[in-house]
């Protein structure tokens, strides 16, 4: 193996084994125009939301409120992702969640779980995806 490739890897090891503060929303419900079947057209579903943000710790400096990763920017992001209108997927929205998230200067990784209540009686349908900032961007 190259030494260069070796670092890089020895390099995602150790991030990985890095311990992370959690910033999390879970169970948010909101009403969501999404889906792509034509019983879903022009109707709101009951949506789901959970986000579990990790980030750096130690960032956090007492009284400054910019150093922290607020629950409510982290709701905004979510309202954000269902704003522009009807929504196809439940994995777009997750995508834009994360994306939001990881804007974060803290943030490392974040899981997002968006799940659609309405659709079929009795059952939570929907996706979950787990993104990481690239190595450059921490």
């Amino acid at each position: 193996m190259r030494p260069e490739r070796q670092r890089v890897e020895q390099w995602e090891l150790n991030a990985r084994s890095v311990p992370y503060d959690k910033v999390c929303v879970r169970d948010l419900i909101l009403p969501v125009r999404i889906g792509i079947w034509s019983e879903e057209q022009g109707v709101t579903q009951r949506v789901r939301f959970t986000v579990e943000l990790s980030v750096a710790p130690g960032g956090h400096r007492p009284g400054d409120l910019s150093s922290v990763v607020s629950y409510d920017d982290i709701i905004g992001g979510i309202k954000d992702s269902i704003a522009d209108g009807h929504v196809l997927l439940t994995e777009t929205i997750a995508e834009r969640i994360a994306e939001h998230c990881l804007s974060h200067r803290r943030a490392v990784e974040v899981r997002v779980v968006v799940e659609k209540l309405d659709r079929i009686p009795g059952a939570a349908l929907g996706c979950e995806i787990v993104r990481s900032k690239g190595r450059g961007e921490r």
